[in-house]
């Protein structure tokens, strides 16, 4: 059965055409939500949804693909920013090049995004921003410097926008996903010397012993996002099998 929750409301996605991006989208949609995906491959995204091309490392494209958003919905009441790219390696481990790279599509893209928003977000009345942050922001990770530093910069930035925007009536949240089991993940495993070992090396460091699914996540990003939770404002909701606050005694 469908939940009215978002009935009426209009949602926007950026990065749901692939990884966690799809079911963040879809989940609003089947308790009434229209929404559109933004993407830089478009004809990815199933209906209902909208697809709408969009490059989050280019500005001019970020604002184009919001206002598009915009028209074709009748405005904007949920913002879920979701696109994001995976890195690996130690400090020592990438030139500049790389660390800009992601930063640019992990902080600054969500940045263009957020900011192109609010103009639509302070017309709704229930305006909600809700960005893709990881556990790995406030855990640390092994070979994984470069993309901890965005999400941590991911979690800063959306308690200081939550701030921000808090008297505009504009709520700002961000969910912290543990390992989720997306496409992403999958050829990381391919490309690994042992891939089931790998995963099993994966789960082992989570307290529940699996990856996240993507399903998961998405149900945690509407928390968030609906207007039941209208209280809610500046905070991080970890879904990541226990990763970050659990510390459980090795299994026999």
């Amino acid at each position: 059965m469908s939940d009215p929750e978002f009935t009426g409301l209009k949602a926007v996605v950026p990065g749901g055409a692939s990884g966690i991006g799809p079911a963040a989208a879809r989940l609003p949609a089947t308790r009434g939500a229209k929404v559109a995906c933004l993407d830089l491959t478009p004809a990815d995204v199933p209906e209902p949804l909208i697809g709408i091309r969009a490059d989050v490392a280019d500005d001019a494209s970020v604002r184009v693909a919001v206002e598009e958003a915009a028209r074709l919905l009748d405005g904007i009441d949920v913002l879920v920013d979701n696109a994001g790219i995976g890195a690996q390696g130690t400090i020592e481990d990438n030139p500049d090049e790389e660390w800009q790279r992601v930063f640019d599509v992990n902080v600054f893209g969500m940045v263009r995004v957020t900011r192109a928003a609010p103009p639509h977000l302070r017309r709704s009345g229930s305006a909600a921003v809700v960005n893709t942050c990881s556990v790995a922001a406030t855990a640390g990770l092994p070979d994984r410097a470069l993309y901890s530093a965005t999400k941590g910069a991911v979690l800063a930035l959306t308690r200081a926008t939550a701030a921000d925007l808090v008297h505009s009536g504009i709520r700002v949240n961000c969910v912290n996903p543990g390992t989720a089991d997306t496409p992403w993940i999958g050829r990381l495993l391919e490309s690994a010397a042992d891939p089931e070992a790998e995963r099993a090396a994966l789960c082992a460091r989570r307290p529940m012993g699996r990856l996240v699914s993507a399903d998961e996540v998405a149900a945690a990003v509407v928390h968030p996002a609906s207007p039941s939770s209208g209280s809610t404002t500046g905070t991080a909701l970890a879904v990541d099998g226990g990763m970050e606050g659990l510390r459980i005694r090795p299994r026999a």
